[in-house]
């Protein structure tokens, strides 16, 4: 496992530099990185109630019983909050997928191996990954984000963010350091800052990192007080017979580490990954920006729930898209206050349910924009 200190190495931390030596001082970075997170969630504020209320008062009106559209009316009214439009028209979509490696897969909680993080990214930067078609099929773009990978990526569709090579073994260390965590944060605001500043308007999280349930069951174990034996599964497909072990890496990593519930930095740094970090940010500069940000399955969710923890004002842009098949996704989901839209037995990340769901996303602004109401179909209503 490659060090973040690691001689005649150089990592691109945004517009500074730095020469990977021990001897290399953080005062300044970690400063600009503790500013740029706490900007960011002081820009975060509620919906605009009125510009709701307008979109909820048209789509009661409409050519139909009040409420027969459901969710898609419930979509269209807090997209309305978020953009604070009537109409508002989410063309530009993008999903912004975090690649990142876990050093737990050396403890064999992983199915596949862990250089299938180094593969599977270079798929999803081409389209021929799961997320691929599904993106496709809804116009939206992948972005994919090297924020962590055990390998160096070469290929111009990949963004290199590298925080470091892959997170520590939490079952005998810490995954990163604070900084590194709150720079992992803060890689997502500034990826997403961009999307945004270029014309996106509706962006979903996606993810890719060989063991990433472990440090997401973790990190719910401590923030959810569950048990890990309530909410460990299989990930990619790990064998029944070794799922007793996969729980009891947790239990280790959180009886080794001691992170303090109350502190959801701490708790990201001990035991979670760089791609939850960077989704993290994802969510939060959505809401910053006043974009609708689409989460997507279990890991995405460990994300939301961060995120919320650090401003509680960030779930309302949140659109949970599906509900994972992972064991601990009903619980993430329940623990944090969102009911996905969509049941489709899926538990593959990348960010595919959250691409399936733009197309239902973008149904529910069609119907609130091109239905007429009953006034204007000259029916009167008793």
């Amino acid at each position: 496992m490659h060090n973040l200190f690691l001689s005649k190495k150089e990592i691109w931390y945004g517009q500074w530099k730095v020469h990977t030596s021990k001897s290399v001082s953080f005062f300044k970075f970690k400063e600009e990185a503790m500013n740029l997170l706490t900007n960011t969630l002081n820009q975060i504020e509620d919906l605009d109630e009125k510009t709701m209320s307008l979109t909820k008062e048209r789509i009661d009106n409409l050519v139909k019983p009040v409420g027969s559209l459901g969710k898609l009316e419930e979509i269209a009214i807090q997209i309305s909050g978020i953009t604070k439009e009537l109409y508002p028209v989410l063309k530009d979509k993008k999903i912004i997928v975090m690649s990142a490696d876990n050093g737990v897969c050396i403890e064999g909680i992983a199915a596949a191996p862990q250089v299938v993080t180094e593969i599977q990214t270079y798929n999803i930067a081409k389209g021929v990954s799961g997320v691929g078609p599904l993106s496709a099929l809804s116009g939206a773009e992948i972005i994919v984000v090297d924020i962590g990978i055990n390998a160096e990526m070469n290929y111009e569709k990949i963004i290199n963010r590298k925080i470091r090579y892959g997170t520590g073994n939490i079952a005998h260390e810490a995954a990163m350091t604070r900084e590194e965590a709150i720079r992992g944060i803060e890689v997502g605001i500034e990826i997403t800052n961009e999307v945004i500043k270029n014309g996106a308007r509706l962006i979903g999280t996606g993810e890719m990192g060989i063991g990433n349930t472990t440090p997401s069951t973790a990190m719910l174990s401590v923030l959810g007080n569950y048990h890990p034996e309530e909410i460990t599964g299989v990930g990619a497909n790990l064998p029944l017979d070794r799922l007793s072990h996969k729980t009891a890496v947790i239990e280790k990593a959180i009886s080794y580490n001691q992170p303090d519930k109350n502190d959801v930095l701490d708790v990201l740094s001990k035991v979670g990954s760089l791609d939850i970090a960077g989704m993290t940010g994802i969510i939060l500069s959505c809401a910053a920006n006043r974009v609708p940000c689409v989460i997507d399955g279990y890991i995405s969710t460990i994300a939301a729930i961060i995120a919320c923890k650090l401003n509680p004002k960030t779930k309302k842009y949140m659109i949970a898209s599906h509900a994972s098949m992972e064991k601990g996704a009903k619980a993430a989901s329940d623990y944090l206050g969102l009911q996905p839209m969509l049941d489709m037995n899926m538990r593959l990340g990348e960010g595919s349910g959250a691409a399936l769901a733009f197309n239902i996303i973008e149904a529910a602004l069609l119907m609130n924009k091109n239905m007429i109401t009953f006034e204007e179909a000259g029916i009167g209503v008793v």
